[in-house]
Parts: C-alpha cells; sequence; structure tokens
C-alpha cells in the first residue's frame, strides 16, 4: 500500500498546471461507468461488443484504467486524482465482461478511431489490452498492424507489456511494434515480476518504459477499487503524455516517445517532472 500511496502522490505534484485539458485520450478496454470523477469529460464512447450507445462497463476494468488516466478525485477530494485529471475521454469497448475480445474485435475498435479521431481530438490511445506471445503469426500481424496504423495517422499508441513476464520474449501483442510505446510494470520489492520483457522475435528491447503497476487504487463503482498489472501501468504513462501535451501541443508521437525515454530513470521507470521540462 506505500507505494500505491507514492504513486497517487506522485501523479498530483509533479504535473502542476498541467494537467491534459483538451487532449482526447482514447481508451479501449472493457469500457467505462459514469464515475463522479470522469464529469462530462466522457465525450464519445462506441461498443463493439454489444452495440450499446451509452457508456458501460460490465467488468469493472477500463473504469480502473481510466481513473488512473484521468480520473479527477471528486469522490475523494482530489486524494485519488489520476495523472491527467482534465484530459477527454474517449472509450471503445472492445471487450466483455471478462476481459475477453476476439482480435476482430479489437482490430474494428482500432478502425472505429481511425476514423473518428479528428471529429474527438483523439491524440492518444491507450491499450491496456494484449494477447500472449504465442498467438498465431496471422493474428499477431493484424493487431500490430492495427496499433501501427494509429501511430503513423500520429497518435501516440501506449499498449501494456502484458502480465505473462519474467521470462524472456514475453511480452503480449502488439507490444512488440518497434513504433509503439510499451508500458512495463515496475514494484521496487518485485521488478518485473509478471511484467512482460523483450527481447522481441526481431530483437526489440521492450518494454520501452516501466511505471507503477502493483496495488494501484483507482474508480470502482461509485468508489474506489485496488487493481494490479501492466494494465495499470499503461495508462499512467498515458496520463503522463497527455499532461506533455498539454504543456507543449506540437510534440509529436515520435518526440513524445524519445522524452519518455531520455526524462526516465535509469531502470526505464517513467519520471514526470523530468518529462515536462
Amino acid at each position: 500500500m506505500k507505494l500505491v500511496k507514492e504513486a497517487i502522490h506522485y501523479r498530483c505534484e509533479d504535473t502542476g498546471r498541467y494537467k491534459g485539458a483538451g487532449i482526447g485520450v482514447a481508451v479501449m478496454d472493457t469500457g467505462i461507468s459514469m464515475h463522479p470523477d470522469f464529469g462530462n469529460r466522457i465525450v464519445g464512447f462506441v461498443d463493439v461488443i454489444q452495440g450499446k450507445s451509452h457508456p458501460y462497463d460490465d467488468c469493472g476494468h477500463g473504469t480502473h484504467v481510466a481513473g488512473i488516466l484521468a480520473g479527477d478525485g471528486a469522490v475523494s477530494a482530489g486524494v485519488y486524482s489520476g495523472i491527467a485529471p482534465e484530459a477527454n475521454l474517449i472509450v471503445c469497448k472492445v471487450l466483455d465482461k471478462e476481459g475477453n475480445g476476439t482480435v476482430k474485435q479489437v482490430v474494428n475498435g482500432i478502425r472505429w478511431i481511425g476514423a473518428h479521431y479528428k471529429e474527438y481530438g483523439i491524440r492518444i490511445v491507450n491499450i491496456s489490452v494484449g494477447s500472449k506471445p504465442d498467438i498465431s503469426a496471422k493474428s499477431a500481424a493484424a493487431l500490430v498492424e492495427g496499433a501501427e496504423y494509429l501511430w503513423d495517422l500520429g497518435m501516440v499508441v501506449v499498449v501494456s507489456a502484458g502480465n505473462y513476464g519474467p521470462s524472456r520474449g514475453s511480452v503480449a501483442v502488439p507490444g512488440v511494434s518497434k513504433k509503439i510505446i510499451t508500458v512495463g510494470a515496475f514494484d521496487r520489492d518485485e521488478q518485473m515480476k509478471y511484467s512482460g520483457r523483450g527481447p522481441t522475435r526481431e530483437c526489440v528491447v521492450k518494454p520501452d518504459i516501466f511505471a507503477p503497476g502493483t496495488g494501484i487504487i483507482s474508480c470502482r463503482g461509485s468508489g474506489y477499487g485496488i487493481k494490479s498489472g501492466t494494465s495499470m501501468a499503461t495508462p499512467v504513462v498515458s496520463g503522463a503524455v497527455a499532461v506533455l501535451l498539454s504543456k507543449y501541443p506540437q510534440v509529436s508521437n515520435v518526440e513524445a516517445k524519445l522524452r519518455l525515454r531520455s526524462s526516465a530513470t535509469e531502470n526505464r521507470v517513467i519520471h514526470i517532472e523530468n518529462l515536462l521540462k
């Protein structure tokens, strides 16, 4: 729990007056509930699972992820505020109530984002979704190509490294992509105990960066709950990029990736204060 408290203060103190205002972040996950911490900042929602038009989350994973990224801490008087509490959320439900989804459903979500990113001002795509490294070559290629399609449109694509580690070559797909930003979970007591790690089949060093992911408090129901995993570390990085873009709007996705890596600690752990310099 000590790490949880440090992570939360780390979010609130190091971003200063830059809180992601006006930055659109697409969250591909299990959906999102109408938690008070999101206010009126859920500006878009699409459901490729059941086709519903109103925001909902029958699993809870997506709501937790979104809270880490952009919750404003309204229910907790700011104590459990996310990294970018003024960012706008565009939520794409691609996983069902069990947290499962098909490659086709994820790709359909990616296509929707590609078709609507200008309409919603999407600058960042958070994908706390990943398939096992040993999926078929065809499925892996579809996921990687989809993520890179969004990257090539100019969006910052941030994905989880997966929880299949710590053996070599255990990064989840599409986190094996050279282009996109792959996030591992850092735990100062058991670093990379479960976080996927490289190298990839193409000998690319992954993850690109690490962030707190163990025992993280975020939105659940009308209050808060605790979850762990690289899914939780990923929105820390997405939120940090939203804050970066609110300070430096002209930064490209390539520049954002370089800044994340150059400002990190020697262990590649994100350092938000350095990122904003």
